[in-house]
């Protein structure tokens, strides 16, 4: 995949890929393939998966995408009995804190 990262890079693309948490302790890692966003679950740390959810789950970007990432990101489930609800899954701290004072990047859900 870092050949095509590479060639990827040539033409100004950002590249995001969903990785494996466990997986990457045996190959290469999406930071050193060059890779701008990498996302993915964190479920087989944690919680079985027929136990529902919620599931952790993580987002990395390089240091000149960070600023750009939206200040929230909202996610869609059900309720118990069936109606569509939204959470917040992710917020950034800097929305509470004047950024000249912020010294952390983002709090989860």
């Amino acid at each position: 995949m870092t050949t095509v990262v590479a060639q990827l890079k040539e033409h100004k693309v950002i590249t995001a890929v969903v990785a494996d948490l466990l997986s990457l302790s045996i190959v290469k890692t999406p930071g050193e393939m060059g890779v701008d966003i990498a996302v993915g679950s964190a479920q087989r740390f944690g919680v079985p998966m027929a136990f529902g959810g919620p599931h952790a789950g993580y987002m990395a970007v390089k240091d000149e995408l960070k600023r750009k990432m939206p200040g929230r990101l909202i996610g869609v489930s059900k309720d118990v009995h069936g109606n569509q609800t939204y959470r917040m899954s992710l917020q950034t701290r800097e929305q509470h804190i004047r950024r000249d004072k912020a010294t952390s990047n983002i709090c989860t859900a």
